[in-house]
């Protein structure tokens, strides 16, 4: 499956699936998830239809032992050397504003 070609709607329900498939991996019902993280009962429930919260998400990924997973949902950008040498070394600090691509020695939108 390729999650680009799916509605907002229903990778937030795959990704309440995954949870869920994660949590019932480690044996654990939903209120022992709960307790172990310190959460109500409704927020696992809610993570598990699509609708948690980034703070629910890290907690249960820690808990889960799954929390390197992250790395890849949105990886660090990087620069190139070749980018680097022509950038001079300036770095952007602030967005411009202005929408659109990147240019060829910028990394970034």
């Amino acid at each position: 499956m390729s999650i680009s070609t799916l509605s907002d709607q229903a990778i937030e329900s795959e990704l309440g699936k995954r949870f869920r498939s994660l949590r019932l991996r480690h044996n654990l019902t939903q209120q022992a998830l709960a307790e172990r993280v310190q959460l109500s009962l409704n927020s696992i429930k809610a993570l598990e239809a699509g609708r948690g919260k980034i703070s629910t998400i890290i907690m249960v990924l820690r808990e889960l032992d799954a929390l390197d997973g992250l790395d890849h949902f949105i990886p660090e950008i990087t620069i190139s050397p070749l980018q680097l040498a022509r950038a001079k070394g300036h770095q952007r600090e602030r967005a411009s504003g202005k929408r659109g691509k990147p240019s060829e020695n910028e990394n970034e939108w």
